[in-house]
């Protein structure tokens, strides 16, 4: 008996040690992203004479980052299944004018005006993907085309105008901020959940039998993310409180976390991205998935072009220029492959 079972150590070793690699290499990577980011930051702090890390200045960057956040939830599962969306800067500007000018020429209110520009953008990413998948024409080429088509039906709705947004409940979305107690309780209940989360999930690996992580790393788990929330939210009720904006990148991220790493259809992104042959063959629609994906990235454009179009106070023919870039990049960095099966 003994034989066997050293000889499966013996052949299990080396596969832990990649994994054990693979990990470290990971770790490294992430953290001399953030070693970057840090480096950056006390540049540009110096050269502003400590204006850039004021709070009214990370609120202003908060606000206008929330656009591309929203973006790149979206944009990372298009790539995490092999796909790539060059359309969404300018479905960011056709869905923004929308609903300005559901508003102006129509007097439609808040929620109907938002249906429009969510459904416009669930329309389009379907045909997108519908092209990509039945007929065959690649992502790059397809989503290329749209960069162009929907810029140009921006304009020509427009008349190359800029529509003011009249709503000021529209403009709420863009622009105002929660109150200082809101934000404080929302960071309380935010924490509460991560706990609760860490908890239920060592609890289930014991009662599965599986291997757990050390209880010092899920304390970490939980107390960096929690002290970095808490930090965020004073800097933020500094100034004025958490912007609106914020909350919904937020909600959004968590939702897309969610989706890729605790649901079928997530898991299935990753299968697709690692090997669309194999996926296909061991059952999962691959065709179905990639409408779906690309469905889900013109909804969050959709909302993108929302926030951006509320943000500034009107919609411009030119309203989400190179944003796909902006999305694409902050994939990238954050440890996506363009070659698809993995990113997080």
């Amino acid at each position: 008996m003994n034989a066997p079972i050293s000889s499966v150590s013996r052949a299990e070793q080396p596969g832990k040690q990649i994994k054990e690699k693979a990990s470290f290499a990971n770790a490294a990577r992430n953290y001399s992203m953030l070693a970057a980011v840090a480096v950056v930051w006390i540049a540009f702090e110096y050269a502003t004479n400590g204006v850039f890390l004021g709070p009214r200045n990370l609120s202003n960057l908060m606000r206008q980052m929330a656009v591309t956040g929203v973006l790149s939830v979206g944009m990372l599962m298009v790539i995490v299944i092999g796909e790539i969306d060059l359309s969404v800067g300018s479905l960011v500007g056709l869905t923004g004018m929308t609903a300005a000018l559901v508003q102006a020429s129509r007097g439609w209110s808040l929620v109907p005006t938002l249906l429009a520009a969510l459904v416009l953008g669930l329309v389009i990413g379907a045909l997108q993907g519908s092209l990509t998948a039945y007929a065959r024409v690649p992502s790059f080429i397809v989503t290329l085309g749209g960069l162009l088509a929907w810029r140009g039906v921006t304009k020509g709705v427009s008349a190359g105008g800029t529509i003011p947004i009249q709503s000021e409940r529209f403009s709420a979305i863009g622009q105002w901020y929660l109150d200082k107690p809101v934000g404080i309780a929302l960071v309380g209940v935010g924490i509460a959940a991560l706990a609760a989360s860490e908890w239920l999930k060592r609890r289930t690996r014991n009662r599965l039998g599986l291997a757990n992580a050390s209880p010092a790393r899920q304390i970490a788990n939980v107390a960096v993310p929690s002290a970095f929330a808490v930090v965020l939210v004073a800097v933020l009720n500094a100034y004025e409180g958490v912007p609106v904006p914020v909350v919904i990148f937020v909600v959004v991220a968590l939702f897309g976390s969610f989706v890729m790493m605790n649901t079928i259809p997530g898991r299935y992104m990753y299968a697709v991205g690692g090997n669309r042959e194999a996926a296909r063959l061991s059952g999962i629609n691959t065709k179905t998935l990639a409408i779906a994906v690309f469905g889900v990235m013109g909804v969050l454009a959709g909302l993108a072009g929302v926030i951006y179009t509320a943000r500034v106070g009107s919609a411009s023919p030119d309203a989400g220029l190179l944003l796909e870039l902006d999305a694409i990049a902050a994939c990238v960095i954050g440890g996506a492959s363009l070659m698809g099966g993995r990113g997080a």
